[in-house]
């Protein structure tokens, strides 16, 4: 089986070239003397400490890796996000994707096992990729898509998983932190999607309503955009597979009751 390096390589490559980019310097001055009636003993330079955002001080970089075989016959391509800078925030933030994505790749490595040598098509594959939502700040909101086929399916499959980081803080946020202590956010969140997939014509009200219960299961997707909390549902959860997943954006001001005034959303 002939085999590429993949994710933990390409990590770990994006990480060390980001970091050792030489950085210019500018060619020294000769320094200028100065009357000494014009500089008073007592005035001393002082240095200003610097208000970079952290978002701006650890930018995010793509680390991208591609793995093939055979017998199966399949591909595995990942995109990946490395965020820069020397600091055990950043450190958590590397290794928690990196687990999210790997965790994927493995389960469908896993799949392979069972199927035939001989490719019933062109073979299997999978594909991540990620994007940022949030806006500029010290919360940091991806969200991860993957597309994937199994040789002999009828076919592919698609679905999102997401994940939320305070920068501030070096640690991921759970939904219930966006919201006041004991408020029914799950109660709030369902009603609204429901009433906006009821729209739809995907057959959500029919068929697939249960889909978008106020259960924790159901709202695990979600991300904080500029304008609001986005829900992302996958293929069949509240609709048929042609009908494709499923994107609901609750406007802040639908939450502002239970809003957490001290939490990420403030």
């Amino acid at each position: 089986m002939k085999k590429q390096p993949l994710l933990i390589t390409a990590f770990l490559l994006a990480a060390a070239l980001a970091c050792s980019l030489p950085l210019a310097s500018a060619p020294a001055e000769a320094p200028t003397a100065l009357p000494t009636a014009t500089v008073p003993p007592t005035q001393n330079p002082t240095l200003t400490p610097t208000t970079e955002p952290l978002y701006a001080q650890w930018p995010v970089l793509t680390a991208s890796s591609r793995e093939s075989g055979q017998s199966p016959n399949y591909t595995i391509e990942t995109k990946l996000p490395v965020m820069q800078g020397d600091d055990p925030r950043v450190e958590r933030f590397n290794a928690e994707v990196l687990a999210l994505v790997t965790r994927e790749v493995e389960q469908f490595k896993s799949g392979l096992a069972g199927l035939p040598a001989t490719p019933i098509s062109a073979g299997s594959f999978f594909e991540s990729a990620y994007t940022i939502v949030s806006p500029p700040g010290e919360v940091l909101s991806l969200n991860f898509g993957f597309y994937t086929y199994s040789d002999g399916a009828a076919h592919p499959y698609s679905y999102t998983l997401t994940y939320t980081y305070n920068l501030q803080r070096g640690e991921p946020i759970r939904l219930e932190q966006l919201f006041r202590p004991g408020a029914d956010y799950l109660g709030l969140i369902a009603a609204y999607c429901q009433e906006e997939l009821t729209r739809r014509n995907i057959g959500f009200d029919t068929l697939f309503v249960t889909g978008a219960d106020p259960t924790p299961e159901n709202y695990r997707n979600w991300n904080i955009t500029p304008d609001g909390l986005l829900i992302s549902f996958d293929p069949y959860q509240v609709a048929a597979y042609a009908a494709g997943p499923q994107e609901v954006l609750i406007p802040y001001a639908e939450l502002s009751p239970i809003i957490d005034p001290d939490g990420p959303l403030r």
